[in-house]
């Protein structure tokens, strides 16, 4: 049985934090992407991975779509780290050096 994907945004003043659970795949990706435009008005987006247990290659191009976008539009966008499973990914694949990747969501959002 597949892990209920779960997506919940809190709002951090200038900044929002999303919290993903579950598995990321080609199923669930959409309702992240829907998520992360949502929010995409504020300064300083935080991806929450802690909760993650899956991710695919899906996964994998809605977070560089999503750091790319902050980017382009002068806004900053950072992960704080997820399972071994999710880390090994964003290592093997050159992911991990393209973002910003905290251990816990204050490190980003102390940066003001």
């Amino acid at each position: 049985m597949q892990s209920q994907f779960r997506v919940e945004v809190r709002s951090e003043g200038r900044a929002a934090v999303v919290v993903v659970s579950g598995e990321l795949d080609l199923a669930s990706g959409p309702a992240l992407e829907d998520e992360l435009v949502r929010v995409s008005a504020v300064e300083l987006v935080v991806l929450d991975l802690r909760e993650l247990e899956f991710m695919d290659s899906t996964g994998l191009s809605i977070l560089v779509k999503a750091n790319q976008r902050a980017i382009d539009e002068g806004r900053r966008f950072g992960l704080v780290k997820g399972s071994p499973q999710v880390q090994r990914l964003l290592y093997l694949t050159g992911v991990a050096e393209r973002l910003t990747l905290v251990d816990a969501p204050e490190e980003l959002l102390d940066r003001g």
